[in-house]
């Protein structure tokens, strides 16, 4: 039902390929500023120059919530494409790229974006206080309160943009497109996965991690196709990007925060950890959500075709 909608619109191949590149420019200029602003920094600091070669000391090179304002700032302008596209390419409403429902059903945002937030911070607070020597606390008020405002308002429209975009436009153009619903699902993780290429963690962790992103691309996937609309995974991702922003940081990774912890040991050599979530956290996830909201006919959603 949820990519069906996509039935109903103006979604000739050709428009979703101009979408893509119209989203895409809007994104690149979006970045303008951050590239602006370390530009200055090695102007005013020509030693700082070399920083520009390494993803650790780039993303480091400014304050950090200045940092991170003007890296979440190409999500704004990429989410405002997406809507535009939307209504002026497609002739679709913003509710039939949300969901299938006759309106958007904050509540289930709500308990998604709980439940994992909850685990989340649980999850942060057991690390923590099992190796505590890996961690310094972090925390100053003023920076911290900054760093609140800036991720309470900007991350929700960061996770929101990867949501319309990979389980929303490009899952109901491909699903029309191929007239099945599990090549947009494994197509559009693996998009969301590989567009992690770029963060530092990559780097420092290797590219075994990217398992877990495209792990996590068929969470929300699968999410949305069960439940008939991006709610539940609106919620989950914004809670997820918010925690590790307001909680935990380290030298490496894309969102150098003003957190209350961060981590100063290096990391171990990725192993069995990043299959975990996808063999075992993930799938009881799902379980409570089809509990919940009683999913059924699992087959069907997830690889039946589109008639």
């Amino acid at each position: 039902m949820y990519i069906k909608q996509a039935l109903k619109i103006e979604n000739d191949w050709w428009l979703y390929i101009a979408g893509v590149i119209l989203i895409t420019i809007t994104i690149i200029i979006g970045s303008i500023p951050h590239g602006l602003a370390l530009v200055s920094k090695v102007v005013s600091n020509p030693k700082q120059f070399e920083n520009l070669q390494d993803p650790y000391a780039m993303f480091g090179m400014l304050d950090s919530n200045l940092n991170l304002f003007l890296l979440l700032l190409p999500f704004v302008f990429g989410l405002l494409a997406v809507f535009f596209v939307v209504k002026n390419l497609h002739q679709q409403s913003i509710l039939s790229l949300t969901t299938s429902r006759k309106q958007i059903d904050w509540s289930r945002i709500l308990f998604s974006f709980v439940l994992w937030g909850s685990f989340t911070l649980c999850l942060v607070a057991f690390e923590y206080f099992s190796n505590p020597q890996d961690y310094i606390l972090n925390f100053k008020p003023i920076p911290f309160l900054i760093l609140f405002c800036i991720a309470i308002v900007f991350i929700p429209l960061q996770t929101s943009l990867e949501e319309y975009l990979f389980r929303g436009y490009l899952m109901q153009g491909i699903g029309i497109m191929v007239k099945n619903r599990w090549f947009p699902l494994l197509i559009s993780s693996i998009l969301f996965g590989l567009l992690h290429l770029a963060n530092p963690e990559i780097d420092k962790l290797g590219k075994i991690i990217l398992v877990q992103y495209i792990g996590s691309g068929f969470l929300f996937g699968i999410m949305t196709l069960m439940d008939e609309g991006l709610e539940l995974s609106l919620g989950f991702h914004a809670a997820n990007n918010f925690i590790l922003a307001l909680f935990m940081t380290a030298d490496w990774t894309a969102f150098q925060t003003n957190s209350v912890l961060k981590l100063i040991a290096e990391p171990n050599p990725v192993g069995i950890e990043v299959f975990f979530p996808i063999v075992v956290i993930y799938p009881i996830v799902l379980y409570v959500f089809s509990k919940k909201y009683g999913w059924s006919n699992w087959k069907e959603k997830l690889f039946g075709d589109i008639i």
